[in-house]
């Protein structure tokens, strides 16, 4: 009985340890973007990962994420397209979340 208790509690740390080493979308990115987009899989739009491994490498994929996402488009996904500012982000949300989105690239 000891033992699988002891197993249990050491199951919920992996978990726990693991949940904590995925990145999470920020606040504006559930609220702005989550309805079309996840970061690891295709929803409406393509996922932040596969946005991520467009752009990586590339010193400026932030600004020009943003870009994109300021003023709308298909971007060669063949997704259907996006309106200019998503869902009414800010330019502060489009710059928060493509640093973010770039960021999944590293």
């Amino acid at each position: 009985m000891k033992s699988i208790i002891v197993s249990m509690v050491a199951a919920a740390g992996l978990v726990v340890a693991g949940s904590a080493l995925a990145a999470d979308m920020p606040p504006e990115g559930k609220a702005k973007c989550g309805a079309c987009h996840a970061i690891d899989k295709k929803v409406v739009g393509p996922s932040f990962n596969d946005i991520a491994a467009k752009y990586k490498g590339d010193k400026e994929a932030a600004s020009k994420i943003a870009a994109n996402v300021t003023k709308g488009g298909a971007f060669g996904w063949k997704l259907g397209m996006m309106p200019p500012k998503g869902m009414g982000a800010t330019e502060a949300e489009i710059k928060s979340m493509s640093a973010f989105i770039a960021g999944l690239a590293k």
